[in-house]
């Protein structure tokens, strides 16, 4: 039968071996966080891509399409939804996105010098993940330090122009 002195170093063994494993269980949950919350940037990054890149269409749509010679600028971002200018309305958006960096409704506005909207940009102000390797229609986003100034803006082109 044990005594109790060694019952008691038994009990010292076994509280510090759950010790150990309660420490190593929460270092391993720390790295799981850390990575699913790269993880998770990483997706909200390619999203602003996709949805900034759908935005910036829609402008572009709208002002190519603008009936007559002069060309306009969406006065703001619900005319994509429904453009009036026209017998019957036209869509160049679904809905009117969410920042998807800031989870929020709202954007950073670029005004066009006649007026209107040419773009959109984020309004977080954190550290994009990306910095390095972008399609050519975004390699102005290459080193920049903060998603705000990731711009997604319809700018004519010469080629768009004729």
């Amino acid at each position: 039968m044990p005594t109790g002195k060694n019952t008691s170093k038994q009990a010292g063994f076994i509280l510090l071996g759950l010790l150990v494993l309660i420490v190593i269980a929460g270092f391993a949950l720390t790295q799981a966080s850390t990575k699913w919350s790269d993880a998770r940037k990483r997706e909200r990054e390619q999203e602003l891509l996709k949805v900034g890149e759908v935005i910036r269409k829609g402008i572009g749509n709208y002002y190519n399409q603008t009936p007559g010679v002069v060309k306009e600028y969406p006065p703001n971002l619900e005319a994509l939804l429904k453009d009036n200018r026209f017998p019957v309305p036209k869509r160049y958006l679904r809905k009117i996105y969410l920042d998807p960096i800031t989870q929020r409704e709202g954007w950073g506005i670029l005004e066009a010098p006649s007026g209107g909207i040419m773009g959109v940009y984020s309004l977080s102000a954190d550290a994009p993940y990306k910095t390095k390797g972008f399609r050519p229609a975004y390699q102005h986003f290459e080193n920049k330090k903060y998603y705000g100034e990731w711009y997604f803006a319809y700018v004519e082109s010469p080629v768009n122009s004729r």
